[in-house]
């Protein structure tokens, strides 16, 4: 016996995310103009950054759209996980764009080369500016999914840049040590590394169906063996299709009477209730089989 649901409610906030994709794009036309004008290479790494960030929040506007369309027989999610991946590829391409940045800051520290401090500023304050309008559009919905929370993460990340190049700007001015940009260029590596890294391992959890962050499997099988008629607990799987989607399947052996008295349907509604109502995760997604007493050993392949 299974349970029948809708699959969630979708909440994708798409206006949100082209209107943050606009302004990415525009900030960085003008950061690659900046970074050949000036020559700097924190600027020119924020650049990148800003490629990266333009192509994942495009990925992510797209899954966006895609997590809308519904289930099909050959899909029977639809493209639900379509925003795990996109915020997948987004964090590996940034840890990408992180480590050379750091290779070539290091390699600028030995060698600086001439930067335009006020060309280097002026593009600085202009990229603080767009991320900051950027930042407060996606705020609102940046804990909806984990597709949007890596979009606003990565808008974060620029406006950290953006500073980050700001200040070099300002050094460079009131010292002469041009060596400021490239230590600007490591700063924003740093930043961009650890942020992409817990998105990666996020998406990677999601994606090797993971037991949901919060719910012990432990803890729901007790509860499922206190309740009254249940002799058994076994198949018992957890995992996430996507944000705020965590599904439940297990196989319950319960008494031979259950079948015999029409209890079994009874049951199944107490086995749905506990899932989505006792746990720090509510399951509300959940497929159970019901068993008489010794159907398991007809089974072909269990699992504890």
């Amino acid at each position: 016996m299974t349970t029948s649901h809708h699959h969630g409610q979708v909440t994708t906030h798409r206006g949100r995310l082209a209107i943050a994709f606009g302004i990415t794009a525009t900030i960085l036309v003008a950061e690659v103009i900046g970074a050949l004008w000036t020559g700097s290479l924190a600027l020119l790494v924020d650049a990148a950054h800003m490629l990266t960030d333009t192509a994942g929040l495009l990925m992510a506007l797209v899954a966006s759209t895609l997590v809308l369309r519904p289930a099909t027989p050959e899909r029977t999610w639809g493209f639900r996980r379509a925003e795990v991946l996109a915020a997948g590829a987004q964090a590996t391409v940034l840890l990408a764009v992180g480590a050379y940045a750091f290779i070539e800051g290091v390699r600028r520290l030995n060698d600086p080369p001439e930067i335009s401090s006020t060309g280097l500023l002026i593009f600085g304050v202009v990229g603080l500016a767009g991320n900051l309008v950027s930042m407060w559009v996606l705020s609102a919905g940046r804990s909806a999914n984990l597709n949007l929370r890596a979009a606003f993460l990565e808008v974060v990340n620029d406006a950290l840049g953006s500073v980050a190049v700001i200040v070099s700007a300002l050094v460079i001015t009131t010292t002469g040590w041009t060596g400021a940009d490239a230590v600007a260029g490591m700063v924003i590596a740093a930043l961009i590394v650890p942020r992409a890294f817990l998105v990666l391992r996020e998406a990677g959890s999601i994606l090797l169906e993971s037991t949901p962050k919060g719910l012990d499997l432990a803890e729901v099988r007790t509860h499922i063996l206190g309740l009254p008629h249940v002799q058994e607990v076994h198949d018992l799987h957890a995992s996430t299709i996507a944000t705020g989607l965590p599904v439940l399947s297990a196989h319950v052996v319960l008494d031979d009477a259950c079948f015999q008295d029409g209890h079994a349907a009874e049951m199944l509604g107490q086995l749905q209730e506990c899932v989505a109502a006792h746990f720090e995760v509510s399951v509300e997604h959940s497929t159970f089989q019901l068993e008489p007493p010794g159907h398991a050993a007809r089974e072909r392949s269990a699992h504890s």
